[in-house]
């Protein structure tokens, strides 16, 4: 199985350059793979992504986990509040049609149970460039080659 993804190489140095926080949580990151759970995990959430389609499910959940131990009190205890706001919206909302929560369907096939599809991609972009990229545009246009001007005979005129 070809790894993909893989988190950049950790550089320690004692110059004080790259200083980041939370670093612990790469490390932590970092055991999670080295002890096998993020690979017991993918094994576990195998029927999550069939045909070895979109994000590897061990590695979400470890990212997760990892995301997770190292949010401060007073923001889990906000999604914890949000979850139980939300989950009080679903049980009346059940309550109110009588049928309780419809199926899922994906794939043309129906999921049964109550399915939260979650899907997010952060992207960050950094150019590691010094100087100033060079313009595409001539700065002096009289320089530029002559333009041909399509004659009437349909010919080509310089």
């Amino acid at each position: 199985m070809q790894a993909i993804g893989l988190r950049p190489k950790v550089h320690v140095s004692a110059d004080g350059s790259g200083v980041v926080g939370h670093a612990g949580a790469r490390l932590l990151a970092d055991l999670a793979d080295a002890t096998g759970l993020t690979a017991a995990y993918s094994a576990a959430l195998r029927s999550l992504r069939p045909r070895r389609t979109g994000h590897d499910p061990g590695r979400v959940a470890t990212d997760l986990a990892v995301m997770l131990a190292d949010t401060e009190e007073t923001a889990l205890a906000s999604l914890r509040a949000a979850r139980s706001s939300a989950q009080e919206v679903a049980w009346i909302q059940a309550a109110e049609t009588g049928d309780g929560i419809p199926a899922a369907r994906a794939g043309g096939r129906e999921l049964p149970g109550l399915v939260l599809d979650l899907d997010a991609t952060l992207v960050t972009c950094h150019s590691g460039r010094t100087r100033r990229p060079r313009a595409t545009v001539p700065a002096d246009a009289s320089r530029s080659a002559p333009s041909r001007t399509p004659t009437p005979a349909g010919g080509v005129a310089s």
